[in-house]
């Protein structure tokens, strides 16, 4: 697949229903270098997935029966907004650990909103069944082109305000967003992929070399809380060379509490991964190397508001 042509139509596709999130420097306490950050978290929704999801239902179709799609909260939440925008139905499926922020906000969207006991997977197949029962259309969280197409405008648009940096640090959960930016970038510019030690598929399919089950637990687990990586992501992370690193969930807390206290920065746990991998060392940049973070969640629990 040609991934640039693919993100260039999508671009212009949800031009005028996505926001084209701002970027800035920050300099934080503890880091001996300025970083490019893009502050995604203020996108409709709070995160880069309502690009995705009105990508694909713009780009589809869309049967009587409306969509149907399965998600820790943050997927469900994008895919609720943008149908609700289009005029379309929604059936959202998500697992009890998404949590009261999350859920409430799928609510206020009128979306169709079930509940199920257990985790990511568990919602997944709920939304396969109510698929299989009603013709709805399933929206996948991450692992479809429409979906990575969609994420991977937020790089394109990046790029087009000017990042200067050689490395970007961007949190990974299914794989969506990260593949978008590999789909974009294609080698031109260093990825990190970072990950909680506790919800690590993709580190845990690059190291077994496919795609495998893990363990999901943890403190962002309801938005990187993926069993197992896309087969899309995993494609594009072994083609483009990307870096994966871990990070304890101690660290990402204490990057969301910096991203508040020295930024003013409201983030769910997710949004302040990838800065965690800096902040712990657990990347460490090169002399002069420019590094850049994507912070790409604000669903914070218990809602703010």
């Amino acid at each position: 697949m040609d991934w640039r042509n693919e993100i260039v139509a999508a671009a212009d596709r949800i031009a005028g229903h996505v926001r084209r999130t701002p970027v800035t420097v920050l300099e934080f306490a503890g880091l001996a270098m300025p970083v490019e950050v893009k502050l995604e978290h203020i996108q409709h929704t709070g995160t880069f997935k309502t690009r995705g999801a009105f990508n694909t239902l713009l780009s589809t179709d869309v049967p009587e029966a409306g969509v149907v799609a399965a998600s820790g909260g943050n997927h469900g939440a994008a895919v609720a907004f943008a149908a609700a925008r289009l005029g379309l139905r929604a059936h959202i499926f998500v697992p009890e650990l998404a949590g009261s922020s999350k859920i409430a906000l799928i609510e206020r969207s009128g979306a169709d909103l079930t509940v199920v006991p257990g985790a990511y997977a568990d919602a997944l197949n709920a939304a396969l069944e109510h698929e299989a029962r009603t013709g709805a259309m399933q929206i996948h969280a991450y692992d479809a082109p429409g979906t990575v197409a969609g994420q991977g405008t937020c790089m394109a648009e990046w790029e087009d305000q000017g990042l200067e940096a050689d490395t970007v640090l961007i949190a990974v959960g299914g794989g969506g967003l990260i593949g978008g930016a590999l789909g974009w970038l294609q080698g031109r510019r260093k990825v990190v992929a970072v990950e909680p030690r506790t919800s690590s598929a993709l580190n845990a399919a690059l190291a077994a070399g496919e795609p495998v089950d893990v363990e999901v637990s943890g403190i962002a687990a309801n938005a990187l809380g993926a069993r197992r990586i896309g087969g899309i992501c995993l494609d594009l992370a072994r083609r483009h060379g990307a870096h994966s690193v871990l990070v304890e969930d101690d660290d990402i807390a204490r990057a969301q509490a910096l991203l508040w206290r020295e930024a003013r920065q409201l983030v769910e746990p997710a949004g302040a991964t990838a800065l965690a991998a800096l902040m712990s060392g657990a990347y460490v940049p090169a002399e002069g190397e420019r590094v850049a973070v994507l912070i790409c969640g604000a669903n914070p629990a218990p809602d703010p508001v």
